[in-house]
């Protein structure tokens, strides 16, 4: 029967007592993993972002030479999909973080130059040699910031060409900053999709970086992530959506003049009673669509029924203060 009890030592080690096991654990740093600290890299499956940096990185080749002749060559290096934490913190400092929004849409994506390849723009513009000279935690100069600009200014605008072929955008640059979480378009933990270029300057390669917020491709991901955004239209694609616009029910009206009245005025109106008007016959009024003022119309006859002849189109004013759409200079068609 002895033999059916269990020792001391035994008990010790179910309980969790055992001496060697706390002195094993005293000894060695044992802490938790956290998977999710690995850095995730997806590479490919942007056929269609690959695509248009092809036809980029000629465009920008042509022109970026205009400022800095002794450029060899520029490549696109990868495009790979990361977290925006991952991405930031291999960006040496100094460097150039130019925030640019890409409208229509939503998000803004971030223009990042290395300051390797700052500093040896710098060195070879001014007759040194193709190599980045030391940098002791300064920040750029005014003249650097400059030539910083003109580079800048040269890559978006190439950049804004090129999408003019298959979905035009509108380029504006926000800010430039040098203090990266002054640069923060995404939490640090949103996926970003990053296209690594490179720029040989005889002989010496320097990166340079477009960050993309991975939900900014949304409403075209199927131009980004296929190649669809390059291929001929199908006719059969453009009759049916023209079909289904001219389908499409609007509620519209004209708008012939605004007036404030007094609630003890309007409850002694009756049916018949005149309201007087200060508008003209043939001065032009607002046209609305879905309760929008869209146009300026002349209020007019076509055919026994009442119309209305669209003779101009009202400016739209963006986040900028910019015109978002432009004056159509011609008469149109009467709207009945």
């Amino acid at each position: 029967m002895a033999e059916d009890f269990l020792s001391q030592d035994e008990i010790d080690s179910l309980l969790g007592e055992d001496k060697k096991t706390e002195e094993l654990t005293g000894e060695q740093d044992i802490r938790l993993f956290d998977f999710s600290e690995l850095e995730h890299i997806k590479k490919g499956d942007i056929p269609g972002l690959e695509l248009i940096f092809e036809r980029w990185i000629k465009m920008f080749s042509e022109r970026i030479r205009g400022l800095i002749p002794r450029i060899s060559m520029v490549s696109k290096d990868r495009i790979y999909i990361t977290k925006f934490e991952n991405f930031m913190s291999k960006i040496p400092l100094p460097s150039s973080y130019s925030i640019v929004s890409m409208k229509p849409l939503k998000e803004n994506f971030l223009f990042v130059l290395d300051s390797r390849l700052v500093f040896v723009i710098i060195s070879v513009m001014f007759g040194g040699p193709a190599k980045p000279f030391k940098v002791e935690g300064r920040d750029f100069t005014r003249l650097e910031t400059r030539i910083i600009n003109d580079f800048v200014e040269i890559a978006l605008s190439s950049f804004e060409d090129i999408w003019k072929s298959f979905y035009p955008v509108n380029i504006n640059l926000k800010a430039i900053e040098l203090n990266p979480t002054l640069a923060r378009i995404v939490s640090p933990n949103d996926k970003v999709i990053v296209v690594q270029s490179n720029i040989d300057i005889e002989g010496y390669e320097a990166p340079f970086f477009f960050c993309f917020p991975q939900d900014l491709f949304l409403p075209i991901k199927d131009m980004i992530f296929s190649e669809t955004g390059f291929t001929t239209k199908d006719p059969i694609w453009d009759r049916e959506l023209l079909e289904k616009l001219k389908r499409l029910t609007l509620t519209t009206h004209l708008e012939l003049e605004k007036k404030k009245v007094k609630v003890k005025e309007l409850i002694n109106w009756n049916v018949g009673d005149e309201i007087p008007l200060s508008t003209r016959k043939g001065e032009p009024i607002l046209f609305y669509v879905e309760n929008k003022p869209k146009f300026k119309a002349k209020m007019g006859k076509l055919k026994e029924k009442y119309a209305a002849l669209i003779i101009d189109t009202l400016f739209e004013r963006n986040e900028n203060g910019g015109r978002k759409t432009e004056q159509s200079g011609n008469e149109s068609k009467p709207a009945t």
